[in-house]
This record gives C-alpha cells, sequence and structure tokens, in this order.
C-alpha cells in the first residue's frame, strides 16, 4: 500500500524526499529484499496562519476563492497555491494510501495537522505523524535530511480520540475566521492586522539608538530579521517576509511608516536592501512611539 508523506513547506519536503531517498540507498546496499510500499511527499504550501478560512473545506472548497484573493495581494505568491491544497486533500480522501504528518510545534504545521486530521477523520486508521523539533528543519538541506532520515522510524498512529479533538479544533479556527491564528501555550487564538502592525512600529521603534540624525548611527534591519524578532515578540506565528512586506506597504499607505528608496542603497547592498522605513508618531489610538528613525532594508 502506498504512504503519503505531508509536511507543510517544499524546503521541507525536499529535505523528506532526500531522507527516503537516503533510505532506500541504503537497502539496496544492504540487499534488503526490494519491492516495499509506494512512498512519495506531498508538501503543503499554504499558510493557514492567516487570511480567512471560513468554508475552505466545504464541498467545491468555495472559501477558496476568498484565500487566494488573500494570497494575491502578496506579492511573489503562486496563484494556485491554495487550490493545488485543496486538490492534494481532495485526492488523499479519495485513495486508501497511509498517511504520514510531520509536524513541528510551530503555528503553521499545528494547523495543517489539525486539517488533514479533520479531513481523514472518517479513516482515522490511515493517519499517522512523526513530531519534529524545530531545528529538525534547520541549517542546510543535507543536515535535515539527515535529521529526518533518523525520524523515520518515529512514525507512530495518531490515536482517534486525538484526531477527534483535532479536528474540532480546525473547525473552531475556520469558524473563527480571523485575519490571523496564533499558537500560544498549545491553544490557538485569532488575532487581527493591527495586533501585528503595533508590533512591528514597537520593534522598529525599540532598534533605534537614543538619539539618530539624519542616517548616522542609524541600525539597518532586513525582512528576515523583523520577521524574526516578530517571533520573539510574541506574534505567536511565524511572519515570512512576503507578510512582512505586505503590512510594511499597508502601513505606509496609512502613513504609519515612510518608505524611503534613496537612503537604503547608500547603506546596504542592493542584493539585500531598495528601501528603508521610518516610523514616526501615529495619530491613532496606539500609544506614542519613539521619535527616533527607524529604517528597514527590504530586498529587491
Amino acid at each position: 500500500m502506498t504512504t503519503i508523506h505531508l509536511i507543510h513547506g517544499e524546503p521541507a519536503a525536499a529535505a523528506l524526499r532526500q531522507a527516503l531517498q537516503a533510505r532506500e540507498a541504503s537497502r539496496r546496499s544492504e540487499n534488503a529484499p526490494a519491492g516495499g510500499p509506494a512512498e512519495r511527499v506531498i508538501a503543503l504550501a499554504d499558510d493557514l496562519t492567516v487570511g480567512p478560512l471560513r468554508d475552505i473545506d466545504e464541498t467545491g472548497n468555495p472559501g477558496a476563492t476568498q484565500r487566494t484573493a488573500f494570497w494575491q495581494r502578496l506579492d511573489g505568491m503562486p496563484e494556485t497555491l491554495v487550490q493545488d491544497d485543496c486538490m492534494a486533500l481532495a485526492a488523499l480522501e479519495a485513495s486508501d494510501a497511509h498517511v504520514v504528518i510531520w509536524h513541528t510545534h510551530n503555528a503553521a504545521d499545528q494547523l495543517a495537522l489539525r486539517r488533514v486530521c479533520y479531513r481523514l477523520r472518517n479513516a482515522p486508521q490511515r493517519l499517522n505523524e512523526v513530531r519534529l523539533a524545530a531545528d529538525d528543519l534547520a541549517g542546510p538541506p543535507d543536515a535535515a535530511a539527515a535529521r529526518l532520515l533518523a525520524h523515520l522510524p518515529d512514525a507512530a498512529p495518531i490515536s482517534v480520540l486525538r484526531i477527534t479533538r483535532l479536528a474540532l479544533e480546525w473547525q473552531e479556527a475556520k469558524f473563527a475566521n480571523g485575519e490571523m491564528r496564533r499558537w500560544r501555550d498549545n491553544t490557538f487564538t485569532s488575532g487581527t492586522w493591527a495586533d501585528l502592525d503595533a508590533l512591528i512600529l514597537e520593534i522598529l521603534g525599540a532598534s533605534q539608538p537614543a538619539s539618530t540624525s539624519g542616517t548616522a548611527g542609524t541600525s539597518w534591519l532586513a525582512c528576515d530579521t523583523l520577521g524574526a524578532a516578530l517571533v520573539r515578540g510574541g506574534a505567536g506565528l511565524t511572519v515570512g517576509e512576503p507578510f512582512v512586506l505586505w503590512r510594511l506597504r499597508e502601513l505606509a499607505a496609512a502613513g504609519e511608516l515612510r518608505l524611503r528608496d534613496d537612503m537604503c542603497v547608500a547603506q546596504a547592498s542592493a542584493a539585500e536592501a531598495s528601501a528603508c522605513a521610518t516610523t514616526h508618531r501615529s495619530h491613532g489610538a496606539r500609544p506614542a512611539l519613539p521619535r527616533t528613525a527607524a529604517h528597514l532594508s527590504l530586498p529587491r
């Protein structure tokens, strides 16, 4: 019988494919019997921590249109990202393959786990999981593949009781339909763009020296640095670069940030940056931020 491995993100899927190939090569070198079950890896690409979820799993996936429209607001996102996941899950439902879900404690992984449990809740005997630490997927692809290879024997069935609970939690997340879903203390809560925007402005303000004049003494933040700072600051989800860039554009349009192309290139290479953002006092309900210039380097 075929075994389907599900994992969130193509880089992780590529490492898992490499791990499976390494195991097969090892078996051949040991003259182990051939003809084992076929195995395939599917990368779930849709980051379920952000954007609308309601009706995403209904017949015909009517909610997919809303999610697709959401992702199209972010530059560089594949147009078929949402539909690809929907089609993969529909094919899984129609098959009789064993399924192994690989997941870390990351919010996106945990939501993907819950969605798969919901979609296959009527065939619980097919569901298995491998629990990973975040470090298992870190570093060069070869290193990640080696760690995943060591975890291949860890695949274990998911109990019917746990599948039922995870499926219900997915239903709750869809019903809440928040702008963001944050994973804290093993619980999902809904958040808003305003929550994340306030944290972005706080981090940008706190990253600056106590006193700046022009560009002298200005500290610079790359997008991945800001994304990591958001996670450390309590965002409750991993904030990828496309999402960071979108929120910065929205903040600039609202007058919360000033994007400046001229100063960024002067202090950062073109490969690393093409603009910088400076915070200034909000006229809304947010608390006053420091009057220092917060510069953010953005990739081209």
